[in-house]
């Protein structure tokens, strides 16, 4: 009698093939011995419920650096663009 092509995985029960290392639906594998326990993820690797994001970004970033000098050169020079801008447009819309 032949071997079957497909096989049922025994974790999520859809067909794989019959020699199959691993199921390509759910990711359980022969070296976890088709557990059901280390294979039930949902594949989108979310953080547990009590995660917690502020620390993580304190943990990985740090304490924010507090620019407000360069801010200010930045609005300022903003400003005389625009006004320059602003003057050259009109003046060139005058002598036209």
């Amino acid at each position: 009698m032949p071997l079957p092509r497909t096989i049922p995985c025994p974790v999520c029960g859809k067909d794989i093939p019959a020699k199959a290392k691993s199921c390509h639906h759910c990711g359980a594998c022969d070296k976890t011995g088709w557990n059901e326990e280390t294979t039930a993820a949902d594949g989108l690797d979310l953080p547990d419920e009590n995660f917690d994001y502020e620390k993580f970004v304190q943990d990985e970033f740090g304490e924010p650096r507090k620019v407000r000098g360069k801010a200010m050169l930045w609005k300022i020079t903003a400003t005389v663009l625009l006004v320059l801008t602003t003057i050259l447009i009109f003046f060139n819309a005058l002598f036209r």
